[in-house]
């Protein structure tokens, strides 16, 4: 397990970063004067002519005795990179991050007291990249989800090498809602980053998701490709609940009840076919499942393969709520599958109709736990344990405008 979280810097927005380059004596403020200009004296930090300044170091304009008239950090491919004025005019600072391996040309224009205008010109290069890295996936996309999502859905990110300067890449992932929540990434090994609230999403609140990895320091020698932005919505509150002892399902939509579903769950016994206790989210809804009896061969006693229709997926180990017209006499009263929750074609007609993928779906009763890392067992770990991952302090997420 690796350490990670959505810290207060991460959720608001591009870290500000001090400048690292050196500053001579009497510039107690790290930005050293570039040379070349007349009137209001600008200082700019990287130093002119500095050689493999970090990508994550911040570009540093100020003026003394004046103010900024404008300031341009121009980079090529790379392309310029923008920044904030400071209120009184006389200090701007880059946002985000340089790309590696680039040269890039600061021009300020500044002017005095008098109203004199002039432009200072200086010029770095970042330090050069050997590899850079990707993000494979991220979840929810529109191919699974049509980007409305259930209440419990986690945001999660998988890259396609190893992370091991991960405060860098969570200080470049936040999240915009348009009902704040408080949120913490939480890193489940260096290549899987996800992201869920304290609490369940408020219904109805829009998402947005921004990746600033362009130019991101990843590991040693190792930067980010691209930049990545996902849009997403909650939908309505619906969370199911099932108990193995009770042979119940009871959808609860915004608080109020509107189905009521006869279910058999794992029977247990000698293959301990149990379906697992816990908070478990919808995962996929497939028109049809082919399910096979796990790590039993054909002819072997316990060895199974059904095919199943109107399937909500809600783990990893291969349970699903579907349709189980062979059992519809158990249903209610007695624990007959192979873990799965099993209920009338009818209920799962409709289940799989009434169900977005992040729809909590909670069973107890059963002796076995759903694990953390079972599919999308994000909410089996409370909020201390969710922490626990934690390098950064959780916070809430930005305001969408």
């Amino acid at each position: 397990m690796g350490r990670g979280a959505y810290g207060t810097a991460g959720l608001l927005a591009l870290a500000l970063l001090t400048a690292c380059s050196a500053a001579p004596a009497d510039d107690p403020e790290g930005v050293a004067m570039a040379g070349g200009a007349r009137g209001a004296p600008v200082g700019v930090s990287p130093a002119d002519k500095s050689t493999n300044v970090p990508t994550d170091q911040p570009v540093v304009v100020s003026v003394h005795g004046g103010t900024l008239k404008s300031v341009r950090v121009e980079g090529g491919k790379g392309g310029p990179l923008k920044g904030v004025l400071s209120s009184d005019g006389t200090r701007w600072r880059s946002l985000g991050t340089a790309r590696p391996g680039t040269a890039y040309t600061v021009t300020a224009v500044s002017v005095d007291p008098a109203g004199r205008t002039s432009e200072t010109r200086s010029a770095f290069s970042t330090v050069k990249g050997d590899k850079t890295f990707d993000i494979e996936t991220i979840t929810p996309n529109k191919d699974d989800t049509g980007l409305t999502v259930g209440i419990g859905m986690p945001i999660m990110i998988a890259f396609d090498k190893p992370i091991t300067d991960r405060i860098a890449i969570e200080r470049n992932l936040t999240v915009h809602s348009s009902k704040p929540v408080e949120g913490a990434w939480h890193w489940f090994d260096s290549q899987h980053v996800d992201f869920r609230p304290e609490k369940y999403w408020p219904a109805h609140t829009k998402v947005r998701v921004e990746a600033k990895l362009a130019g991101v320091r990843g590991a040693p020698g190792m930067y980010g490709k691209r930049d990545v932005r996902l849009d997403f919505k909650i939908g309505r509150s619906q969370i199911t609940r099932g108990s193995t002892d009770e042979h119940v399902l009871v959808v609860r939509r915004n608080g109020k009840k509107i189905r009521t579903m006869p279910m058999s769950a794992g029977q247990g016994g000698q293959w301990k076919y149990y379906t697992t206790s816990g908070i478990h989210l919808a995962m996929s809804r497939e028109p049809v499942t082919v399910m096979t009896s796990p790590g039993i061969g054909p002819g072997s006693p316990g060895y199974y393969r059904l095919t199943v229709y109107n399937t909500v997926r809600i783990s990893n180990s291969g349970e699903y709520v579907h349709s189980a017209p062979w059992s519809v006499g158990s249903q209610g009263n007695s624990n007959v599958s192979h873990g799965c929750v099993n209920v009338s074609p009818d209920n799962a007609a409709w289940f799989i109709k009434n169900t977005l993928i992040g729809d909590p779906i909670i069973i107890t009763g059963s002796p076995r736990k759903l694990e953390p890392t079972n599919g999308w067992g994000h909410w089996q770990q409370n909020w201390r344990q969710w922490l626990k991952w934690s390098s950064l302090k959780a916070g809430p997420t930005l305001a969408l405008r």
